[in-house]
């Protein structure tokens, strides 16, 4: 059993650091090319809110979907889906269409919804000591991510003469390589109800239960003020005057502080329990924006957004391992999916905010920058009470 783990566990660090480096290329140059394209510039970071809406609009199906046929064919059909939308997206660049950038950035989201599964299927063989550190080794792999990323970005950004089209068609590349890794995947399907057997308990009940409905109000705050910030990121510092490479530079840390503390977050989680991790993240995400509310120089946004991907690790990988103790087996995809439906749907309301907040309140770029991150402030206190309630509630017989 521990060696199919382990073996699942390789495949899933792989894709998440080959596969996964699309995401950080997409949120680097996803606002940038919609602020040539975009008709308004209050709709520049529209593109990267239509990738959220796709993983937010096909979690759920995508996880019914690998509840019946496997992790293996839902991973598979997620990178035909990327390679198809970053195809629509070079598209759109070559002929100038937001509405059809758009489209492929809509389809890219089946992508990282799939991505998002990535961590739940590292459970799927481990054993309840394992799970934890599998969760962790599989985030882990987005160091590689935030390394290839970025490079590609730099790379490929003026490889033609149309900005970025060469980006879109090296992602198209990268997806071809997904059917290969996942058929080294050896996940079994979970098991079916019988007719006239239940499916595990009801949603309204899954909901309820304290441990499900906290989890997903902590996973939902750290990835959607995760993704407010980074996703306004590149408009600012490059509106502060910086280039775009400085730029791509800011995300590429900001994408390692992501990743890298996942070296350690599992064993963390065993040694302390899930909820002060989570709480740790959310502090950790408080001091992210008050660096950034501090000032506009280089050393400020390199500090705000190293601290912000430490945050959301910490918080998401938290409530990652909350969630998975807190489900039966048979109520997997609808619990997984249920949870990833509300993140990603809290992720896409943050980055649609995100580029009103930074390019249509206070007149400059600093004023838009500090709203961004000003408003990180009530949802941090939301996810702490519910936190602390969760945890100094009366614990059942």
């Amino acid at each position: 059993m521990m060696d199919r783990a382990h073996r699942n566990v390789a495949v899933l660090i792989a894709a998440q650091a080959i596969l996964g480096a699309q995401m950080p290329v997409n949120f680097i140059v996803g606002g940038l090319a919609g602020q040539i394209l975009a008709p308004n510039p209050c709709l520049a970071t529209l593109p990267i809110s239509m990738i959220v809406l796709g993983s937010a609009v096909t979690a759920r199906p995508l996880a019914r979907f690998m509840q019946h046929h496997g992790r293996r064919s839902g991973f598979v059909l997620s990178v035909l889906a990327a390679g198809a939308g970053a195809a629509i997206s070079a598209a759109g660049l070559w002929t100038g269409s937001f509405l059809l950038f758009m489209l492929g950035s809509l389809l890219t989201g089946v992508y990282m919804s799939a991505q998002g599964f990535y961590r739940f299927a590292a459970t799927d063989t481990a054993s309840d000591d394992f799970a934890p550190r599998a969760i962790s080794w599989v985030m882990a792999g987005g160091l590689a991510s935030a390394i290839v990323g970025p490079a590609i970005v730099r790379a490929t950004t003026d490889l033609t003469a149309v900005p970025f089209l060469g980006t879109y068609l090296a992602v198209i590349g990268l997806n071809l390589l997904g059917p290969l890794l996942f058929a080294f995947l050896d996940i079994p399907k979970p098991p079916v109800a019988q007719p006239g057997q239940m499916a595990g308990r009801p949603m309204s009940e899954l909901l309820r239960t304290p441990q499900i409905g906290v989890a997903m109000i902590c996973a939902m705050v750290s990835y959607a003020l995760m993704n407010l910030v980074m996703t306004s990121t590149p408009l600012a510092v490059v509106g502060c005057g910086f280039a775009p490479t400085h730029a791509a530079d800011i995300v590429s840390a900001h994408v390692l502080a992501m990743f890298a503390p996942s070296f350690f977050t599992g064993a963390l989680i065993v040694r302390f329990g899930a909820p002060r991790i989570v709480g740790l993240g959310l502090v950790i995400l408080a001091c992210a924006g008050a660096v950034a509310l501090s000032g506009v120089e280089l050393g400020h946004f390199f500090g705000a957004l190293i601290l912000l991907g430490i945050g959301w690790n910490f918080g998401y990988i938290g409530a990652t391992a909350m969630l998975a103790r807190a489900h039966r087996p048979e109520e997997r995809g609808r619990v997984q999916g249920m949870n990833d439906m509300f993140v990603f749907g809290g992720v896409f309301l943050a980055s649609l905010s995100s580029g009103g907040l930074m390019n249509c309140t206070g007149g400059s770029v600093q004023a838009g920058w500090n709203a961004v991150n000003l408003a990180m402030l009530p949802f941090l206190v939301l996810a702490g009470a519910a936190l602390i309630w969760l945890v100094m509630r009366p614990q059942p017989a």
